[in-house]
């Protein structure tokens, strides 16, 4: 944009509404004090643009098939045909209409007896929740969960009780302490890729008649026989009430869905909010997560790679004195603690290449923000070298040392000598 075309289209901008007292408060609030203070005038998700060259670790695509040339092939073909597309809600759906026939494939894929697409994942776990929360009913909550999952207790009134991440053990004494409710779980955490002890979880839910509810939206597609998933890797579906997943990670799409009983999902479909209030998906979206669906089942080389690559970049930043122990899967988390140490780990990174996603609060917590490397299954060794090369480079300018996760993995000593030699 020119100077003349800057001026006229200043003069042509609408005035905007002055802000009301407390909403200029609570806006100036962040401005303030994240913005200005913590963030110095710049803003924290905000760094360099890559180029050609950069390497990219920030996809949830984690098989590569957003860009599939059959994936992008049935989108054009189901919009070429049709001439009668219907927005509406999913609430009128019925017969034999392509969206149910997908909810009834990815079911018996999954191994469950039913399911119900949603317009995201997180739509999906806070209907979910929502819908089922009878009044009074305890939620347990892993202190690690999606955002969404927690939304949804909120939204449907009821009182969370936290346990400790990943640990069975206490949150059965949370249980014999407040009685049986809902225990909602991620079975692989999307901040550090730690996977959840399912099977010892799942047991503790039958103990004490809990409702058990995972979210798969990092390992359906990646994890289990024909990516099915953790649940029906480790044979739990007959054990477990719900799965939830995105459809934007592996499944590289915009859809949520709930996979459970047909009983449970007629109720969930007329009683979830998001599902009564939002259109339903569009046709072609439908056609591409269903050749998505197919191409899934068949990557078993692209699985396999993921996890090794995952695997190799793991042992090595573990090895460069790095606290990454805490997962197992395709997300790698550099935990650099306060916010402005995460800044300098960001540009650090990137000035060489190299770009990550930020998480921060109220995606972590406040001083646990991290740069997330979500690994793909077409990263080469060579550009996953690069990274390792460039982790090794910058330890001293982003004072590896002193990160809290350094010295709460215990790995300062071995970095010290890591950094001599």
């Amino acid at each position: 944009m020119n100077e003349f075309e800057a001026s006229s289209y200043s003069s042509l901008r609408p005035k905007s509404v002055a802000e009301p007292t407390f909403l200029k408060r609570h806006v100036d609030h962040y401005f303030r004090e994240r913005v200005e203070k913590t963030w110095k005038g710049g803003h924290i998700m905000h760094g360099r643009q890559p180029d050609a060259n950069s390497i990219l670790m920030v996809t949830n695509d984690y098989l590569d098939l957003a860009n599939h040339p059959e994936v992008i092939q049935a989108q054009i073909d189901c919009l070429r045909a049709s001439d009668n597309t219907v927005v509406m809600s999913g609430v009128y759906l019925h017969g034999d209409s392509p969206q149910l026939h997908l909810e009834r494939r990815m079911a018996r894929w999954m191994r469950m007896e039913s399911s119900l697409l949603c317009q995201s994942g997180y739509a999906a776990n806070v209907g979910l929740i929502q819908s089922i929360g009878a009044p009074g009913t305890p939620v347990y909550v892993d202190m690690f969960a999606h955002a969404s999952l927690w939304e949804g207790v909120r939204s449907a009134g009821l009182e969370w009780k936290p346990f400790r991440h990943n640990d069975p053990s206490h949150l059965e004494t949370m249980i014999k302490r407040n009685g049986a409710g809902i225990i909602v779980v991620d079975s692989i955490y999307s901040t550090t890729g730690s996977i959840a002890p399912l099977k010892e979880l799942v047991a503790v839910a039958n103990r004490h008649g809990c409702v058990m509810i995972v979210d798969e939206s990092h390992s359906l597609g990646t994890h289990g026989d024909q990516g099915r998933g953790l649940v029906a890797g480790l044979g739990l579906e007959s054990q477990v009430h719900f799965v939830t997943a995105s459809l934007a990670k592996a499944f590289a799409g915009r859809a949520g869905l709930i996979a459970c009983s047909e009983r449970l999902r007629q109720f969930i479909k007329y009683n979830s909010f998001p599902a009564i209030f939002s259109s339903s998906l569009l046709p072609h979206d439908i056609a591409a997560l269903s050749r998505t669906l197919d191409l899934i089942k068949g990557a078993n080389h692209e699985r396999e790679r993921l996890h090794a690559n995952a695997a190799y970049l793991r042992r090595h930043l573990d090895a460069l004195g790095y606290n990454v122990d805490s997962g197992e899967a395709q997300m790698i988390a550099l935990e650099s603690g306060p916010e402005e140490q995460t800044i300098v780990l960001r540009d650090a990174l990137e000035s060489r290449g190299v770009f990550g996603s930020v998480f921060c609060a109220p995606a972590t917590a406040t001083k646990r923000s991290l740069i997330r490397l979500s690994v793909n299954c077409n990263h080469s060794y060579s550009q996953l070298n690069r990274v390792i090369d460039v982790c090794r480079d910058i330890r001293n300018e982003v004072d590896l040392a002193n990160w809290p996760s350094t010295r709460r993995g215990g790995k300062r000593p071995a970095l010290v000598r890591a950094n001599a030699a």
